[in-house]
């Protein structure tokens, strides 16, 4: 039985990761779900697959070198799945120090327990052990009108969030080129779909048009991300596992640029196609809703991910046209309406005024 540890495995992307391969896998892998459970992480995420044998959850934090390297101790660890990360930059800019402590000391502190554990007397490595990182495309910077990132170009990051991950990256493959630790990295597109906190674009509309409250977009509205729909994403992350080639880097994009306006209007659509004539909120669903506000500080104009190499390598592409991942996921939220209260009350109502100015 292969063993996973999957960090971060309480958050969006990683929940839905552990969803996908313990159905997948079935009872041919163990998981350990290692997160510390900030804001962003959520067990509720996993009540489907909570009671399984196969599945164990340890709270801790990346950062605490005793319990990273216990783990490795106590499990025989084959595949490291690194999701864990201080990931909203808004937040990054308010506050880059924790960024850098949990992405880059976290990453580092996972690096060398899983060093010591796979490492032979001769300096290679057991068979079969992989650690996959996972990151993003913003570590690429801002592109032009025209162009794509491709795993060659430049790392330019921006921010204090894409500037963390560019250095965790960065670690990964010093790994790898010192010591040929068998690592991947993969760096994805904005990703949306279920559990999703809603700090994030996409959830946050569909949580404030709901509630007839305001609608915030940064700037001019008009900066443009390539979307993902997240269970394309972690089918991605498993091939690359699968039959990446070790070493390697991959983008792994959804070929699905939208403005920010782009997506708030249509979001506001499908409310008003989904919801029934009879439903209260209904009267809420408006542009009007929509409230222009101070744009970010270093904002990024353009991502957009070229995944050519996945596509050679691994035969995965993005399956998931944004008109269908974006229905799936309002008709989600709507479904979860208690799941999106629970997760959205407390500090989170403290911190969402405080970031966008709105009262």
């Amino acid at each position: 039985m292969r063993t996973y540890l999957v960090t971060g495995g309480a958050g969006f992307i990683g929940s839905n990761y552990i969803q996908y391969i313990m159905l997948k896998y079935a009872e041919e892998i163990r998981v350990i779900n290692f997160d510390k459970l900030t804001y962003a992480g959520n067990l509720k995420n996993l009540e489907t697959i909570s009671q399984s044998e196969n599945y164990i959850f340890i709270k801790g934090d990346i950062c605490d070198r005793g319990v990273v390297e216990q783990i490795f101790c106590d499990y025989d660890i084959d595949r490291v799945v690194h999701f864990a990360a201080e990931s909203h930059v808004d937040r990054s800019i308010k506050d880059p120090e924790i960024f850098v402590r949990t992405n880059v000391l976290g990453t580092s502190v996972l690096l060398n327990a899983a060093k010591a554990a796979w490492e032979n007397s001769d300096g290679t490595f057991k068979k079969d052990k992989k650690f996959l990182h996972v990151s993003t495309d913003e570590v690429y910077g801002s592109l032009e009108e025209e162009g794509f990132f491709y795993e060659t170009t430049p790392y330019s990051p921006h921010s204090p969030y894409s500037a963390s991950k560019a250095s965790s990256d960065l670690l990964v493959k010093s790994y790898i080129d010192t010591f040929r630790f068998p690592a991947n990295i993969t760096n994805c597109s904005n990703n949306y779909g279920p559990y999703q906190f809603p700090e994030k674009l996409i959830p946050l509309t569909i949580h404030n048009a709901l509630k007839g409250e305001k609608i915030p977009i940064y700037g001019d509205g008009l900066n443009i991300r390539d979307w993902l729909y997240v269970t394309d994403h972690v089918k991605a992350i498993d091939m690359v596992q699968e039959t990446g080639r070790l070493y390697e880097a991959y983008n792994i994009g959804g070929h699905n640029e939208r403005t920010n306006i782009q997506i708030v209007k249509t979001i506001l659509q499908v409310l008003n196609e989904l919801l029934a004539d009879s439903d209260s909120r209904k009267k809420y669903i408006s542009e009007s809703l929509i409230t222009y506000v101070e744009d970010r500080k270093g904002h990024d104009r353009r991502y957009a991910i070229a995944p050519d190499k996945m596509k050679v390598e691994t035969g995965w592409y993005p399956e998931t046209g944004f008109e269908e991942g974006i229905k799936k996921t309002v008709q989600w939220y709507l479904e979860h309406q208690e799941w999106v209260e629970d997760v959205t009350s407390g500090e989170y109502q403290k911190y969402y005024k405080e970031m966008y100015h709105i009262r």
